[in-house]
């Protein structure tokens, strides 16, 4: 075992490179955490879901990414530098997630790899992993004492709340770990299962990716009818649960060392939804390529839009006639469909005849199945 001099100097060379939160966790296989996602996968809670559900066996097992593996090193980088602002007024805006309005993983990556690149400079094997399918990213930042399990099922990091990003660095090096687990410190408080705006926390720390809207905006298909007015204003990921966690809400804004060199380039809080409809499949990708962006395929991010412009636009505007005529007429039929129940959520009456006699499935349901009309833009926070 290396001392635990040697230990600590490994985690200053993670916060000197920007991250928050730097800890030591033991390499042994997560063999709970398999059992939990097997179990949840059976249930159908993970939806159509992969990450490390597709292969639990793999993401609990360090070793199976690096079989010499004898220790993690695991890092938190915060991300809420301050709360999104109110959108540009005039024309229907969405809101990102806020971890998706940047890559906040690049300035994590940037924080492991200079952790890696000191324990290769001293003789060891290192491999970084975040945000893949190689490594539960929270049960090692629990294990490594970073934080505890909140019930919205993210980790909170004491003085920070759940505003970060987890990658770990694992490593040949035996590194000596305190183990100190984080006590629970949510108590009584349930008001992340409150506020979920489609009840998918079912059960402290248990979250149904078949509701949840942070998942079902990255899943293929059809967006659920039963959730697109609960989607509200949102285009990628939903930081409700997270808003009104006390932990999280004490760690807004409290001072930060930044020492990483965020690119910068990420979409921000706020997105044009007749901008994003009007971009053609190369611009698309290149402003949202960092998403999660089904089989890559742009037509999710204006599927998403689509149902944002239902929830928050007025036929008032008549960019958003224009918008829609075309987007009823595209070529593909999820655009079509979702198209349809835009014009139909906004009161557009008559439809067009080449939506009437469309014979396509998607479309035909959407014509035919009863629409409740927007009543007020209070449904753009997530009301129905």
């Amino acid at each position: 075992m290396l001392s635990d001099a040697y230990a600590e100097e490994v985690c200053a060379a993670g916060r000197d490179a920007g991250l928050d939160r730097v800890g030591i966790a033991s390499a042994e296989p997560f063999t709970d955490t398999q059992r939990i996602l097997e179990e949840r996968r059976a249930e159908g809670l993970a939806g159509s879901m992969q990450f490390t559900y597709r292969n639990p066996a793999r993401s609990t097992d360090p070793a199976r990414t690096l079989p010499a593996v004898a220790s993690l090193v695991v890092g938190a980088r915060r991300y809420d530098r301050a709360m999104p602002g109110s959108p540009p007024a005039g024309r229907p805006m969405a809101r990102v997630a806020r971890y998706a309005t940047d890559d906040h993983y690049a300035d994590l990556r940037h924080g492991l790899d200079a952790i890696a690149a000191r324990l290769v400079r001293d003789g060891w094997s290192a491999r970084v992993v975040s945000d893949d399918n190689a490594l539960v990213d929270r049960p090692a930042a629990h294990r490594a004492g970073l934080g505890w399990y909140g019930k919205n099922a993210n980790v909170l990091v004491p003085g920070i709340g759940s505003w970060v990003v987890l990658g770990s660095v694992l490593t040949d090096a035996p590194l000596p770990r305190a183990e100190q687990i984080v006590p629970d410190g949510c108590g009584s408080c349930r008001r992340c299962l409150d506020a979920c705006p489609t009840d998918a926390i079912v059960a402290p720390g248990v979250v149904d990716a078949r509701r949840c809207l942070a998942w079902l905006v990255q899943a293929e298909g059809i967006f659920p009818v039963e959730h697109r007015a609960a989607l509200g204003d949102r285009i990628y990921g939903c930081d409700d649960c997270q808003e009104v966690c006390p932990p999280s809400r004490r760690g807004v804004d409290q001072p930060t060392v930044d020492n990483s060199p965020s690119t910068r380039t990420g979409p921000g809080s706020w997105v044009d939804v007749l901008d994003l409809l009007a971009a053609d499949d190369e611009a698309l990708l290149a402003r949202f390529g960092r998403w999660y962006i089904p089989r890559r395929e742009p037509r999710y991010l204006r599927r998403n839009a689509l149902v944002v412009l239902g929830n928050t636009a007025s036929l008032a505007d008549p960019r958003v006639a224009a918008a829609l005529g075309p987007a009823m007429a595209d070529p593909d039929p999820i655009i079509r469909a979702h198209a349809v129940w835009a014009a139909r959520r906004l009161g557009l009456d008559p439809l067009p005849t080449a939506v009437l006699v469309d014979d396509d499935p998607l479309v035909r349901a959407e014509v035919e199945r009863p629409v409740a009309p927007v009543t007020s833009r209070a449904s753009a926070r997530g009301g129905a």
